[in-house]
């Protein structure tokens, strides 16, 4: 059985998407529906699909840089009510897209390009499909506005509460019920989620490397493939290492 996930900010377009492909594709099935980017990408990495369905405008991640965490493991299409010239920059790209208002006869013919490419090898991790990615993001992020990005993280140390400048964040990670500010001057627990941190950091400065785990850019010093499809971040003047898990290995094969 074909499997699918749907990822987009508004619950009647997902289950209209979903229905659609029910009419049209009974064998497939949809595994997961996600109402934002970073949760599409950790239902991506639970369930596994073959193919997304990817909102192109949604928060925290959005469609495109979604698509990016997935890589070459399923078929991705994306479903946009951009502009004119996102919609040439995805035909330029030869990637796959339908326009909002989903039309029932134009998902039938992606429909019939899925049956096809389903069962040969995924072809999204071709370097022409990232730079065309990477064209697309760049639009996106000049068209826009400029978000007011977190300046302090308010945290308890000891018996005090701190106000600790994001430029001290070395990193942070999820401990149980709170999340661990590692800073210059130490540690120190709060009760924002990694969720509502990745949305709030400058994406310029920090980067999430799990699920679980943000990093301070300029605290790498270097970044080593780990067993399989994983890899580990060495951080500056210290001793413990970052797991990269393979949704963001992107971020630094480079490094």
């Amino acid at each position: 059985m074909t499997t699918a996930l749907i990822a987009d900010d508004e619950p009647l377009l997902r289950e209209r998407l979903a229905s659609l492909l029910g009419g049209l594709w009974p064998e497939l099935k949809v595994v997961a529906q996600a109402r934002n980017g970073r949760q599409a990408v950790e239902l991506f990495d639970q369930e596994q699909p073959q193919i997304a369905f990817l909102d192109v405008h949604m928060p925290g991640l959005n469609g495109v840089e979604v698509g990016r965490c997935i890589g070459g493991r399923a078929q991705v299409v994306f479903v946009t009510a951009f502009d004119q010239y996102a919609v040439e920059a995805f035909k330029q790209g030869a990637i796959d897209y339908l326009l909002k208002p989903v039309e029932p006869d134009r998902l039938a013919e992606t429909v019939q390009r899925l049956r096809r490419r389903v069962e040969v090898p995924v072809a999204t991790s071709s370097p022409d499909y990232a730079a065309a990615l990477e064209r697309i993001a760049l639009h996106m992020r000049a068209a826009q506005p400029v978000q007011p990005r977190l300046k302090w993280i308010k945290a308890s140390v000891g018996n005090t509460v701190r106000l600790i400048p994001v430029e001290q964040v070395i990193y942070v990670k999820s401990d149980n019920k709170y999340t661990l500010v590692m800073w210059e001057g130490g540690e120190a627990l709060i009760r924002k989620t990694i969720r509502e941190l990745a949305d709030e950091l400058d994406p310029e400065r920090f980067a999430q490397v799990h699920r679980s785990a943000i990093v301070a850019l300029d605290r790498v010093s270097h970044f080593t493939h780990g067993p399989g499809d994983s890899g580990e971040l060495h951080l500056k003047g210290r001793d413990e290492k970052l797991v990269v898990s393979r949704s963001y290995l992107h971020l630094f094969q480079q490094m």
